[in-house]
């Protein structure tokens, strides 16, 4: 069943007290949308093929570094129209502008530990899907993910994680322990278990990010960060 909707805009998220906006700046009535530095991303497909190309020259040390300056800043700050969400995970290498080589209002970003699509995650997704239309979900996984190997030592030790650091552990618990008895290394393994299970549940649990996934507006993927070289490739 499809649930009746209405408009979220960010006008509708400040307070009585003060501007408290989610990813961009108020603007006035009259202000314009900023336009991105770029041609426009029109599709999911344009959508990946740019954050591919912005690899590749991460990786071959070509990087462009696009529109990072105060200038481009200042042209955002009427509005901002991200082509893509990410959902990756929290760890300081794995910073999504940097891997893809994009810049100011290019990417929204989600970062958490585990890259765990959990309530509040997946409605900050969904308002960068209804609020600016992005056309493509990306969900970072990486290799040597700490928070994959502190479920593997608390799965196999019988112990728990201090502190809400357990919370995490709790959320990976029944994606990673199924595949602990598959061939190869158990944090790959868990990895990759993760990054297919978030893209699902993204789906899965939203109605919004399933109706524009099945009319074709939206991508959602899945991929795994290589410490070592610094590719991205394409696992679910």
């Amino acid at each position: 069943m499809i649930v009746a909707r209405f408009h979220l805009s960010r006008r509708s998220l400040l307070t009585a007290g003060g501007a408290v906006a989610l990813g961009a700046a108020a603007a006035s009535p009259s202000a314009a949308a900023a336009a991105p530095a770029d041609n426009p991303v029109d599709t999911p497909t344009e959508a990946l093929r740019r954050l591919q190309a912005g690899n590749r020259r991460f990786t071959s040390g070509h990087g462009r570094h696009p529109h990072q300056g105060l200038t481009d800043l200042h042209r955002l700050a009427a509005g901002q129209h991200p082509f893509a969400i990410t959902v990756g995970c929290a760890d300081s290498r794995v910073a999504p502008e940097v891997l893809f080589d994009q810049g100011l209002g290019d990417l929204f970003d989600n970062r958490v530990a585990g890259n765990i699509v959990d309530d509040l995650l997946l409605g900050s997704v969904e308002f960068a899907v209804e609020e600016f239309g992005s056309l493509l979900i990306v969900v970072l996984g990486h290799e040597r993910c700490g928070a994959i190997t502190a479920t593997i030592d608390a799965i196999h030790t019988g112990g728990t994680a201090p502190g809400h650091i357990g919370a995490i552990v709790d959320a990976l618990r029944p994606i990673v322990e199924p595949v602990l008895d598959q061939p190869g290394d158990p944090v790959e393994n868990g990895v990759r278990a993760n990054i297919a299970a978030q893209v699902r549940a993204l789906s899965a649990r939203s109605t919004i990010i399933a109706e524009k996934v099945h009319e074709g507006a939206l991508r959602v993927v899945g991929a795994r960060y290589d410490l070592d070289n610094g590719r991205v490739e394409l696992v679910a």
